[in-house]
């Protein structure tokens, strides 16, 4: 195994110890013992656990954030379909990375207090706050508030996500239409059987781009002669 071969197999356990037990809960001593090798093997890839753990928060760190930016950030999205694709994203990366959003949402802090769950959440609440301020001043509401509500409907999407994360149920696509249902509709508005608009856009872009694929019809011998 070279050298980047195992300092990534140190990773990955180091990423699975972490988010079985915590920071805290976590010694170089079961690092080592998980991938078959001495405490100095760690030590010399890391420097210790706190090496191991920072790396560990920066890439998930960045796997999120890249996600989320993206989702906010699609061409020709509205308002409501921007939003609903910033719920999407934070829950497909609960789903898809599990281990990593236990470890941000937990203790991330621990040393690293730039990458704290509070901080990336901050950070995508600041994102929110720009389309809501447009959808504000569109609408004649104080875009001053715009940040009051990006950070309520961010932390309604982590807390909703850290509880859904225990069983999955329902599918992401049905929290994800609930949650925007409330932010976007009201608690006196609410629809009865809400639907995600991008999950139309999506799927017409599908059928578009199917079509396009589809051969061309080859002329009759009619039409040649």
């Amino acid at each position: 195994m070279t050298a980047s071969q195992r300092r990534e197999q140190l990773l990955e356990i180091a990423r699975e110890l972490f988010a079985e037990r915590g920071y805290e809960g976590t010694s170089v001593e079961e690092i080592a013992a998980r991938a078959g090798v001495s405490k100095p093997v760690v030590y010399e890839h890391f420097g210790g656990k706190e090496g191991a753990y920072a790396v560990v928060v920066d890439r998930e760190t960045q796997v999120l954030h890249t996600s989320i930016r993206s989702a906010l950030t699609t061409p020709g999205a509205g308002s409501r379909e921007l939003l609903e694709r910033g719920a999407m994203a934070l829950l497909d990366y609960i789903d898809g990375c599990p281990d990593g959003f236990r470890i941000l949402s937990r203790d991330s802090s621990t040393g690293q207090p730039s990458g704290s769950f509070a901080s990336i959440l901050s950070d995508i609440a600041a994102q929110v706050e720009d389309i809501l301020a447009g959808e504000f001043e569109r609408t004649g509401h104080d875009p001053q508030f715009a940040g009051l509500y990006a950070q309520a409907l961010v932390g309604l999407v982590a807390q909703t996500g850290q509880q859904w994360l225990e069983n999955r149920e329902p599918s992401r696509q049905v929290v994800a239409s609930h949650l925007i249902n409330l932010a976007w509709n009201g608690m006196a508005h609410l629809q009865q059987e809400p639907r995600l608009i991008m999950e139309t856009k999506d799927r017409r872009k599908v059928e578009a781009e199917a079509g396009d694929e589809l051969p061309q019809a080859e002329p009759s011998s009619s039409r040649l002669k």
